[in-house]
């Protein structure tokens, strides 16, 4: 990474200079503006839905409503919230994705208002920008709690700090150019191979995603009897559509431990995975009346978990041969180069996915509830990387092995 990054309106000599430091402001002030706006717009956000949750209810106040909004918010961030002998920690990743998207937005927003270029003002913005989202969520948690509701205000911080670390250091490197300084100077066949495990990673949740959705069309009588089981009216359906579509992502990642093989629990107890199914009995939420019923699965599920992690390896092949065949030293690559980047990929695809099924999981109430989630992301993982290599390796060496020219084609000089 260069020690110094050229800033757009410095590009014209030193007359821009001037104008450079009206616009900017310090680091400090910078992260604290941006991520306060991004705490701001989180919490509303919980509190809106909660509040209309609270207009169509008959009991509680409207201080309990903005108090289970704002719970929600550090749900979100994998802080796990204690409701007299249950405990919540299952986020929503649907909302941990929209506060990630807003994380990033603000830290480009660092970036562009502090004009931070040198290395050592980037990694000090990166660090003020995540403790200062850090320390409000910490404040957050303090003011939640009371009484049988209880939040961790360590597991707040660390959560908050976290997520605004990973998302908001991304859209600092953006914003600067440093994200391209960091490319530059990564080898070769492992930035080919970044891409393509991203590939792969999106094609395995694709999949899972529109298995998710046919099973979801199939059972959708469960969906209507649900529907008219809780008799939510117009306010309480908004509330449920809400929460539904915040764990959706869940749901999906749910679908690919299951196409891996180990599958998924739906509380202390349960299976859901390709061998059988045994959940018994499961709580009136219309994201779970695609989870099949007790006893053996359909056999065209099991030809899934293996033609899934070989098709997405496919797709990781593909596009390593692809960005291989573009760079300069293409003729230079052997088809074993190619196969090895192939499987770099599927290693790291397996790695994005043993991180997202971890964070799918957690607590979503008392009892049986208290185990929901991958209690088996890691041999998942491992499965899906394996079948993933397979796909890529032998893909990448095949296709790029028929696209290098024959030697003995070759005229001599």
């Amino acid at each position: 990474m260069t020690d110094m990054l050229s800033r757009p309106n410095a590009r014209d000599g030193e007359s821009g200079a001037p104008e450079i430091d009206a616009q900017t402001k310090p680091m400090v002030v910078a992260a604290v503006i941006s991520a306060g706006a991004c705490l701001l717009t989180g919490l509303l956000t919980c509190a809106a839905v909660a509040v209309i949750g609270w207009l169509g209810a008959t009991f509680g106040g409207a201080s309990g409503a903005v108090r289970a909004g704002a719970s929600a918010w550090l749900v979100a961030h994998k802080a796990g919230v204690t409701i007299g002998t249950g405990r919540i920690s299952i986020a929503p990743l649907g909302l941990s994705l929209f506060f990630a998207w807003c994380l990033y937005r603000g830290g480009k927003a660092a970036a562009r208002s502090s004009a931070a270029d040198r290395t050592k003002d980037l990694l000090a913005l990166s660090g003020a920008y995540a403790l200062v989202y850090g320390l409000g969520a910490l404040i957050v948690a303090l003011f939640v709690a009371d009484g049988s509701l209880k939040v961790s205000a360590l597991g707040a911080f660390l959560g908050a700090f976290s997520l605004a670390l990973v998302a908001g250091s991304a859209g600092i490197l953006v914003e600067s150019g440093a994200a391209e300084d960091l490319a530059d100077a990564t080898p070769t066949g492992l930035r080919d191979a970044v891409p393509a495990a991203l590939a792969a990673v999106l094609t395995v949740i694709a999949l899972a995603a529109v298995l998710y959705a046919v099973l979801l069309a199939i059972h959708f009588s469960r969906i209507t009897g649900m529907l008219e089981l809780l008799d939510a009216g117009v306010i309480g359906s908004v509330v449920l559509f809400a929460i539904c579509l915040m764990l959706m992502p869940n749901m999906i990642l749910y679908v690919v431990a299951f196409l891996a093989g180990p599958g998924f629990q739906l509380g202390t107890g349960t299976t859901v995975a390709p061998t059988g199914v045994d959940v018994g009995n499961l709580p009136a939420l219309p994201l779970l009346a695609a989870v099949p019923a007790d006893g053996s699965t359909p056999s065209y599920l099991l030809v899934l978990t293996a033609v899934v992690p070989l098709l997405a390896g496919v797709v990781a092949g593909l596009i390593v041969v692809r960005r291989g065949l573009a760079a300069q030293d293409a003729d230079a690559l052997g088809w074993d180069a190619y196969a090895l980047r192939g499987g770099m990929s599927a290693l790291l695809a397996g790695v994005v996915l043993f991180v997202l099924m971890a964070l799918a999981g957690g607590s979503a109430g008392p009892g049986r509830m208290a185990s929901v989630g991958v209690p088996q992301a890691l041999p998942a993982a491992g499965v899906l990387a394996a079948g993933m290599a397979i796909g890529a390796a032998i893909t990448a060496a095949v296709v790029s092995s028929r696209h290098r020219p024959d030697p003995a084609a070759t005229p001599a000089e």
